[in-house]
């Protein structure tokens, strides 16, 4: 917002102050000079700020409202000048009339006045030219005298035809209600764009003809024009929320819009209306002025902090005592000028040392609590004159379990080679069991996350657009579904994905992708360093199918058949349409049951190490496609004694020589014994034992 210090100086003695003392203050306050620019008028230079202000300090976004952050900041005194008289009062009569309507979630005043007998638009020079100095060219029009009137005290007034309306009312006496429009209402704005409106935008009507869109925007055919002589004025608070939405929904925006969405309350609102009607009688002496409709939702209370002397101390810290190196807190004196100063009432308990502090509505929306009037007399003082000494922190408790196993996977993973993601939990889905969102802010962030596999993948392909490799990573976030019974189901996940770049075993090999048995090992590596066993299963379910390999796709599941997660290889299409690599491998588990499954085996289990040599032998046979090597695994591990310490798989082949739906596997068998040197004999017997239970249970063919 343009800010005109000599207009400021009218309401605040500003004048002596240096430029670069005034930019401090304000920055150090909270508002930032975005600008500086110097205006050459009648030979005379001045000085005007492009100041943005916080979200919530819509309060300061006006002339009056700034003058009272520099009065504060500054601690200047007010001055009063010519031209911000009112000199008249409307206040009284707003009291007597009120206007019940259903809408009244959708605002929290409502006023309207009527205006008659204007003879001369003529906008006085001086409102020209502080319409000029805050960077708004004059039309000297009507709209002269809203933008002034918004310019200066913040609050946007609407100005209609009131000739017009009574015309297409056909009415003298009408009324004015709020509703929402009919399904294709036609309505055609100022500017002479034409919009269908829906049944959730908030219209203004006069005998149920739409005069205005609410807070937004007037009828085409009851605006203001040069020969306008009566006027209807409404001057309304509407909700943030309400006007947000219908500019979202209709894709237009104004002045008035703008400065409603920001938030704004009624504390001032009859005395902005007075000094409206002031303006317009300077040029008219025989207006005639008449309240047509008010209604007032209800009274806002004013709130009440309680803030305590300790509280302050131990959140700013110590000051310096005139510049030398001895420490003092601010005194009580202190923090009741301070307070005073931003002109809230108070009473001080001596005996507690403690404030009982009455905020004034126009900072009720961002002044709700004790540390907010902290924040205010941190503000005042300037934050950079407390000493930056870090406060003693007073520990207290321990690391949980649940945060102790988040790190122990977290140091699992990134020493395995992952980055830690962060990513956003909104996206745009079409998954059935996807949960939408009512109102969301942009059509790609409609709804909650049914997997983290998608944001990976679309990390990963933006990564690589941006010329960098191939990303390794992994990412915590909730993942939410609906269940059939329309009952919403939330779960932590954690997911990962690798792969994709090519590597060197040996020096002088070629570089070679990841195979799907080496980035199941790499899996099998970080379930070992968890200390947790994971079984593998053919996929049960269709819930990973568009991201995941048809065929090169795993279920992991714990003992008693808990399901863990899945793993698996990207699937082909997915890879083309990114234009990523085909040998990217993927994970997603259930973190509560990885956690549940870690503090089952969080003890170590110890064993007696054999000082005997071990024996190793090769088992090859030929087995039907169907039977997966788990089950081959578990029956070796029921029927072998307790010399066999460890198997593995060795190979997998399938081939020409192999008769069709079948396959050659080749088991590694690791003997060794605690009690004595086991001999080549005992072996083979144990072996050829493994081979009968294998023949017998799987009709296993033994190759020599």
């Amino acid at each position: 917002m343009y800010i005109s210090l000599d207009w400021v100086n009218e309401l605040v003695g500003i004048k002596n102050l240096k430029l670069n003392d005034l930019m401090d203050k304000l920055t150090l306050g909270g508002f930032e000079v975005e600008e500086i620019l110097e205006i050459e008028k009648k030979n005379k230079k001045q000085i005007v700020l492009d100041i943005s202000a916080t979200a919530n300090r819509a309060d300061s976004l006006s002339i009056k409202g700034m003058a009272k952050e520099m009065k504060a900041l500054l601690d200047q005194p007010e001055t009063i000048s010519k031209y911000s008289t009112t000199q008249y009062s409307i206040t009284k009569n707003l009291e007597k009339v009120l206007l019940d309507n259903k809408h009244s979630a959708h605002y929290s005043t409502f006023l309207a006045v009527t205006v008659e007998n204007l003879t001369n638009l003529t906008v006085p020079n001086w409102i020209k030219e502080k319409l000029s100095d805050s960077g708004v060219d004059p039309l000297n029009n009507f709209l002269d005298f809203q933008n002034f009137i918004l310019l200066e005290t913040g609050y946007p007034f609407e100005f209609y035809d009131l000739n017009k309306i009574i015309n297409q009312v056909k009415k003298t006496d009408f009324n004015l209600t709020l509703k929402t429009a009919q399904k294709n209402t036609i309505f055609k704005t100022t500017n002479d764009l034409t919009y269908q409106l829906g049944e959730n935008i908030l219209i203004l009507e006069a005998e149920n003809y739409p005069i205005s869109i609410a807070g937004i925007t007037v009828n085409k055919e009851v605006e203001t024009d040069p020969l306008t002589t009566s006027l209807l004025i409404e001057g309304s608070i509407y909700t943030a929320k309400t006007i947000r939405q219908e500019s979202r929904v209709l894709g237009l925006r104004t002045d008035r819009s703008a400065r409603y969405e920001k938030g704004i309350n009624d504390s001032h609102l009859n005395k902005a209306l007075e000094r409206l009607l002031y303006l317009l009688k300077l040029s008219n002496p025989d207006l005639i002025c008449k309240i047509h409709t008010t209604s007032k939702v209800k009274e806002e209370k004013i709130p009440k902090i309680r803030l305590k002397y300790k509280n302050i101390v131990e959140i700013l810290g110590p000051i310096l005592i005139n510049n030398t190196k001895q420490l003092t807190n601010l005194s009580s004196t202190q923090i009741s000028h301070y307070l005073t100063r931003l002109n809230f009432t108070f009473s001080y308990d001596q005996n507690k040392n403690l404030w009982d502090v009455e905020v004034p509505l126009i900072r009720k929306g961002d002044i709700e609590r004790e540390i907010d009037l902290i924040e205010e007399i941190g503000r005042l003082h300037g934050f950079n004159n407390f000493v930056t000494n870090l406060p003693n922190i007073e520990r207290i408790g321990n690391e949980d379990f649940s945060y102790q196993t988040r790190k122990k996977i977290t140091n699992c993973l990134l020493n395995e080679g992952f980055n830690e993601l962060i990513q956003y939990s909104l996206v745009n889905e079409e998954a059935s069991n996807a949960i939408t969102l009512i109102n969301p802010l942009l059509t790609d962030c409609s709804t909650l996350r049914t997997s983290l596999l998608p944001s990976l993948l679309e990390t990963t392909s933006e990564n690589l657009k941006q010329t960098n490799s191939c990303l390794e990573g992994f990412e915590y976030g909730h993942v939410f579904q609906q269940s059939s019974n329309q009952i919403y189901i939330e779960q932590e996940n954690i997911a990962g994905i690798f792969g994709g770049l090519p590597l060197k075993t040996q020096w002088n090999q070629l570089p070679m992708q990841l195979s799907w048995f080496e980035a199941k090992g790499k899996m099998e590596d970080i379930f070992s360093k968890l200390n947790i066993q994971v079984y593998w299963k053919k996929p049960t379910t269709t819930n990973s199918t568009i991201v995941l390999h048809p065929y090169r796709t795993a279920e992991l599941v714990l003992d008693n058949n808990i399901p863990l997660g899945v793993f698996g290889q990207i699937h082909p299409i997915l890879s083309k349409t990114k234009n990523l690599s085909s040998a990217l491998f993927l994970f997603e588990l259930n973190l509560a049951v990885l956690k549940a499954q870690i503090e089952k085996t969080k003890l170590p289990i110890y064993k007696t190490y054999s000082t005997y040599p071990k024996i190793v032998k090769d088992l090859s046979f030929i087995v039907d496609q169907t039977i997966s090597f788990e089950q081959i695994k578990n029956t070796i591990i029921e029927n072998a004694p307790k010399v066999l310490i460890d198997f593995k798989l060795l190979d997998e082949y399938r081939g020409t020589s192999i008769p069709k739906n079948q396959t050659s596997l080749c088991i590694q068998l690791i003997f060794q014994s605690n009690e004595k040197t086991l001999v080549t004999k005992d072996i083979e017997n144990i072996i050829s034992n493994i081979q009968t239970v294998l023949v017998k249970e799987y009709n296993i063919l033994v190759r020599n």
